[in-house]
């Protein structure tokens, strides 16, 4: 939804393969289906990720890696706010796994 659907639809108009990285594979592949009959684009794909798991963000990013033959564009979008202090099952607090950790590690392990 918001800016980071508006981002992919932008760049499925342009041709581009597109992944979408959603927590929810509902609402993701809703988004994906949209974004494929507004752009006439088919190479838009869903993938799973939750960047407040950083077991999910390393199992993502070795998905990619493995399956996609190159990445030219990143943009790391997700984020929470106004959630209730809660720690995640790495430990870590949730809001600054999800915000700041998992789009970190991300960024780096696609970096190669």
């Amino acid at each position: 939804a918001g800016i980071g659907k508006c981002v992919a639809t932008d760049l499925a108009r342009r041709n581009a393969r597109t992944i979408l990285a959603c927590r929810s594979r509902e609402r993701g592949q809703a988004a994906v289906e949209e974004i494929r009959a507004a752009t006439g684009n088919p190479a838009v794909v869903l993938r799973l990720l939750d960047t407040g798991s950083l077991a999910s963000v390393r199992a993502f990013a070795s998905a990619v890696l493995r399956e996609e033959p190159r990445l030219d564009v990143l943009v790391n979008n997700a984020g929470v706010t106004g959630l209730p202090f809660a720690i995640t099952s790495e430990g870590l607090e949730q809001t600054f796994a999800t915000n700041y950790l998992g789009p970190f590690l991300l960024t780096n392990l696609l970096l190669g």
